[in-house]
């Protein structure tokens, strides 16, 4: 059966963060030499990575697997306090392309250690967000990845006047609040931010999807497989009572026939999906009817780009996007 339209999300890909993040690195690219380096993915979206190595940049693991004297770049997911000490070591151009919103969670967390309150942290382990944001203050702050992990976490307070809560800005709704709501209840006297640490733009991508999976058979989701505010979207369709929700890293991942009889689609794309990519999966899904934008809110949001780099680039950075900057490379490998 063809599909006869298509719901777009809006908003929908990339955020400001993942706009300054990407811009950034590819400024380096133009300004420096191949190899760049940069320390885990830059953003966790396998296409965009992809499109950076074919231009020479170098991902590591390992900040001693960058040379002396090599431009380094840091990424969007904010890097653990060590980290960013080792990579200004051995005479290195660092650029730091931490989301300011992660650098936000990190201030929060080193402040409330600081004034000896027990921090706890709601996201998923391993995630580089999650692993940069523990090694902030490593003695006081307790990950709390699932609900039943809460009692582990409580059982460490020792002062219950001196519990602070804080998260991943990437999680769901629905990730967050649950913790929330048992920690308050058990800690009438909870510290949280003034403004919750999730994202806006994840929150916005996630109102967006809500309004569509209700009038669609089924949601096509894009971006990559370790990209938690992808995986939470995903969550958020099925959540929402779509009950046919695919999550593909783009065109050639989508399997037309796993749609079975949906007439009607509805697509988004996580924050570090670029358009291109969204465009070609609606163009195979060729809507008999055409498109039909589904508009939430709008996004005026504006990250400059790193300090490090900001007499070094154009200063119309503001308008310009990152997709049009990364069009524009096309540089090999040297």
């Amino acid at each position: 059966m063809a599909v006869r339209k298509v719901l777009l999300a809006e908003p929908r890909g990339f955020c400001a963060g993942v706009e300054m993040a990407i811009k950034a690195l590819a400024w380096m690219v133009r300004l420096f030499p191949a190899p760049v380096y940069c320390y885990h993915e830059i953003v966790h979206n396998r296409l965009i990575v992809e499109r950076f190595e074919n231009l020479g940049v170098i991902f590591v693991d390992q900040i001693d697997d960058v040379p002396e004297g090599a431009p380094l770049m840091l990424s969007a997911h904010g890097s653990a306090p060590e980290i960013v000490t080792a990579a200004q070591a051995k005479d290195r151009f660092v650029v730091n392309a931490v989301c300011p919103l992660v650098t936000k969670v990190h201030h929060e967390a080193r402040v409330r250690a600081e004034k000896g309150y027990t921090i706890l942290y709601v996201g998923h382990a391993g995630h580089d967000e999650a692993v940069g944001t523990l090694a902030v203050a490593p003695d006081s702050i307790r990950l709390v990845e699932h609900d039943h992990d809460l009692d582990d976490a409580l059982a460490t307070v020792d002062d219950p006047t001196k519990v602070a809560l804080l998260a991943q800005t990437t999680l769901a709704l629905h990730d967050w609040e649950g913790v929330a709501s048992e920690a308050r209840g058990r800690f009438p006297a909870l510290w949280t931010a003034t403004r919750n640490d999730l994202c806006f733009a994840t929150t916005n991508r996630q109102s967006a999807l809500t309004a569509i999976a209700v009038r669609d058979d089924a949601v096509v989701v894009i971006g990559s497989a370790n990209s938690s505010n992808t995986i939470a979207l995903a969550k958020v369709a099925t959540a929402a009572g779509c009950a046919n929700v695919l999550r593909v890293d783009g065109p050639d991942e989508l399997d037309l026939a796993g749609l079975g009889d949906a007439a009607v689609v509805g697509v988004t794309a996580g924050a570090s999906a670029p358009e291109d990519v969204v465009q070609a999966v609606i163009a195979k899904l060729a809507p008999t009817e055409g498109v039909e934008l589904v508009h939430v809110t709008e996004e005026d949001e504006y990250f400059p780009p790193p300090r490090e780099l900001r007499e070094l680039i154009p200063p119309d950075d503001r308008t310009i996007s990152a997709a049009e900057v990364l069009t524009g490379l096309v540089r090999a490998p040297e």
